[in-house]
């Protein structure tokens, strides 16, 4: 019995002694590169920032300020086009609906104004054809001027041009993707804010994630989130995992595959931002760079307020960086930087 014991014991010590080098394997990763970065930036962060690196599902550097912690929620505008896409292909997987489908199939108005051969691809790659005006700093502040996503998107139909047959021109903005956001309210007979609760925040365990706002403005798929870093992570955890979050599958592989593979790479770019500049587009998400074989490696999905949250399928890790600001297109350097140094330091 005693033998037993000792043996039983000296292997509980050894796996004691494995999980310790293990965790100091990840301490002892060398992040004072990253951390000049972000202290020479310090004017241009602002005082409310959260800079965060994840990977195996751990936070491997942090630095929060007082003003901006990592549970803290704020506005992340475009950012949050990554959900609504998973969204809709939460509901693809379902079954319920099709990339493909033109979308005069749920809105018929648009067959009546001459644009049933938009599809939903088409408006998750900003390639609709109908005339969008750049995303700028006054439209996302302002109300909007209708009281539902309904009427809104009714008003694409009704009184935006076609100045592009779609899939011929790249023209970013919010108008794709609200229309898919409707499409969604009307498969699922509720609102685009409970849904995404239902079927994506709620399984990924993000509590502060939400498209609710208390202003009586139209829901805004395309840039109206709230969300905080640390629920953000949760997000591209499942994206990195290929659609699996805690041993939970939220998306098939083949969906999250779809997410991130660049659409209509041939397109003509009508208006691209200054900060995604020699990017190309896939599902919510703009492909950053490349490998030496041409295979897709970064994804990320910038806001113009100062998120910056990316995923690096190669390394196999995400970051976020989170500004409470509204400076957006002068963070590509800087995202650059933090992200050469994060690399830096996993190699």
């Amino acid at each position: 019995m005693a033998v037993f014991s000792f043996k039983t014991c000296r292997k509980c010590s050894l796996s004691l002694l494995f999980m310790l080098l293990l965790q100091l394997g990840h301490s002892q990763t060398d992040f004072s590169t990253l951390q000049a970065i972000i202290k020479k930036n310090e004017k241009l962060m602002g005082k409310e920032h959260v800079v965060v690196v994840q990977k195996d599902g751990k936070n491997i550097f942090l630095k929060e300020t007082e003003e901006l912690k990592l549970k803290t929620p704020v506005p992340i505008a475009s950012a949050s086009k990554w959900f609504s896409a998973a969204l809709i292909m939460i509901l693809v997987d379902e079954g319920k609906l099709n990339l493909d489908d033109p979308i005069a199939k749920y809105i018929p108005v648009f067959e009546k104004y001459m644009k049933g051969y938009i599809t939903l691809r088409h408006c998750l790659s900003h390639t609709t054809g109908l005339d969008t005006e750049p995303i700028s700093l006054m439209k996302l502040i302002q109300k909007s001027k209708f009281e539902s996503l309904e009427k809104e998107v009714e008003s694409f139909a009704t009184k935006k041009l076609i100045v592009d047959n779609p899939g011929q021109a790249f023209a970013y903005g919010g108008v794709g993707i609200n229309i898919a956001g409707r499409v969604v309210e009307i498969v699922s007979k509720k609102t685009f804010d409970r849904i995404i609760v239902e079927k994506l925040f709620r399984p990924l365990g993000m509590k502060t994630a939400t498209f609710y706002n208390e202003n009586g403005n139209a829901i805004n798929p395309s840039g109206g989130a709230t969300c905080s870093a640390a629920d953000y992570l949760n997000f591209m955890q499942m994206i990195l995992n290929k659609g699996i979050f805690n041993g939970k599958r939220i998306l098939s592989e083949k969906s999250v595959q779809e997410i991130l593979t660049a659409q209509f790479p041939d397109a003509k770019i009508r208006y691209s931002p200054v900060a995604a500049k020699g990017a190309g587009y896939a599902l919510g998400n703009w492909v950053l760079e490349n490998d030496e074989n041409g295979k897709s490696q970064i994804f990320a999905s910038p806001g113009l307020f100062g998120t910056w949250p990316w995923v690096d399928v190669k390394n196999k890790y995400s970051a976020i960086i989170m500004i409470k600001s509204l400076n957006g297109n002068e963070k590509r350097e800087l995202y650059q930087d933090v992200k050469d140094a994060i690399e830096k330091s996993l190699l």
